[in-house]
Order: C-alpha cells, then structure tokens, then sequence
C-alpha cells in the first residue's frame, strides 16, 4: 500500500519531526517544504493495518504534529 502522507507541524519542530519519521519502518522518505503542509511523506506499507499503524499510532503522536492529512495511491 502507497501513501503520502502530509503533516502540518507547530513552528519550530519541523527538523525533529522529519528526523524522527524518517526513521520510522514503511517511510521511504520525507521532505521539509515552505508552506503548507510542513512535511510530504511518501509511506509504502504491506497494508492497510500497517498504514493505521504508521500514521495513528506513530506519526500523530510526535510531539509538534498538529494534523495528518493521507492520501492513499490507488495504482
């Protein structure tokens, strides 16, 4: 499963989060960008409960992450 996943972050945080994501098991890369959102994600995962899992249990949790907006590849 391909996704990408855009993250608005609070001011300041932007380099730890995409450290810390990049990091993270399923993220094939992350990018820091001027304006919004803060961060574009590109996730592949092997499915949908991996992908819950990325975004929700990890992503959303990082200190500074205000909002997660996913887009799922459909091909």
């Amino acid at each position: 499963m391909r996704a990408y996943v855009l993250i608005n972050i609070r001011p300041g945080r932007v380099r730890e989060v995409v450290s810390a994501v990049s990091q993270m098991e399923g993220v094939r890369h992350a990018d820091a960008c001027w304006g919004l959102p803060d961060v574009f994600v590109y996730a592949e995962t092997s499915d949908e409960r991996k992908l819950n899992q990325l975004v929700i249990d990890k992503i959303q949790k990082l200190e500074g992450v205000e909002r997660t907006e996913t887009h799922i590849a459909v091909e």
